[in-house]
């Protein structure tokens, strides 16, 4: 899952980062609406973590310009003010969610990952055969066995799996499993393929279309 958060207190900012990295989570920072406007041109993000009080362009019309221009990722608002009124404004703008700070991360974490489940393709668990996977508690298994994946590793599985038999290309899987400090040059996609594809162990599951990508 890829994921931008765009808050103008940077130690704040880098706080929710490595707690979402954590959570195996991509997540790219702006430190202001027109950085936020910026990044979601370039790259789709499947979920926005947006301050409503942002500098240059304000939060509010960040949502608008994201609305306007078709943006399918799930925003979720941050902002100081709890009122009922600036909820309803909030939501108004096209925003999915809202959230008043100060929060508990533990929460911040649950409305993202519910937000990415949100579209009707998007389930909570998805299954091949006897692979499982339940994005909702971040684990896998294939039969009775219990996968130890790496959070990239988990990445890339849930992509395929969510992709239900669809040709995936190794860009696609950089750019939402990765986040903005990758190499667009290096193997690291094949080289954690290879990794995953060890892991899942025989039957082969996962498929090389060579010049295209990978597909379940």
């Amino acid at each position: 899952m890829r994921v931008l958060v765009a808050e103008d207190q940077a130690k704040l900012a880098e706080t929710v980062a490595v707690g979402l990295r954590r959570e195996g989570m991509a997540v790219d920072i702006a430190l202001d609406g027109q950085q936020a406007l910026d990044r979601a041109v370039v790259t789709s993000y499947d979920v926005i973590v947006l301050d409503r009080d942002l500098p240059a362009v304000h939060g509010d019309e960040v949502c608008r310009q994201l609305i306007a221009r078709g943006c399918e990722g799930r925003i979720l608002m941050l902002t100081a003010a709890a009122t009922i009124e600036d909820r309803v404004d909030g939501l108004g703008l096209g925003a999915d969610d809202y959230l008043s700070k100060p929060f508990a991360f533990a929460e911040l974490v649950a409305r993202v990952r519910a937000l990415s489940r949100r579209a009707p393709s998007s389930p909570p668990a998805l299954h091949l055969g006897d692979l499982a996977v339940d994005r909702a508690r971040h684990r896998a298994s294939r039969g009775d066995r219990p996968l130890s994946l790496t959070r990239k590793e988990f990445g890339i599985l849930e992509m395929l799996l969510a992709a239900d038999g669809a040709l995936v290309s190794a860009e696609e899987l950089l750019e939402h499993v990765w986040d903005a400090h990758a190499d667009p040059f290096s193997n690291i996609v094949s080289v954690t393929m290879a990794r995953l594809r060890r892991k899942l162990g025989d039957p082969p599951l996962i498929e090389t279309v060579v010049g295209k990508g990978y597909r379940m």
